[in-house]
């Protein structure tokens, strides 16, 4: 895992859904072959990404992994941000608190 996701070359790796529909296997065979993602497109706006099974299994891996290294780290805070601070009373009859 971990390794280097290949580069793009948008050149060869976005094309028109089109051709994809034309050319499948074609297009399988060079993503196993060069383990790139393609990018097809569908009038002219990226519409999916065709990527190499193990490509996407290290992809998924990755995620996971990361969640779990943050996980609760990125969670909303459940206390005050200064647990040891004290409500502050305003005044006699106000009847309102404040915590700093």
């Amino acid at each position: 895992m971990n390794r280097k996701m290949p580069r793009l070359y948008p050149s060869k790796d976005v094309r028109p859904v089109t051709e994809f529909r034309a050319h499948a296997s074609a297009f399988l065979e060079q993503v196993r072959a060069t383990k790139r993602a393609v990018i097809l497109t569908q009038h002219g706006r990226s519409a999916a990404v065709l990527l190499d099974v193990e490509v996407y299994e290290e992809l998924i891996g990755e995620l996971a992994q990361l969640r779990e290294a943050t996980d609760g780290e990125l969670a909303e805070p459940t206390s005050s941000p200064n647990p040891r601070a004290e409500p502050l009373e305003l005044g006699p009859d106000s009847g309102r608190t404040v915590t700093p």
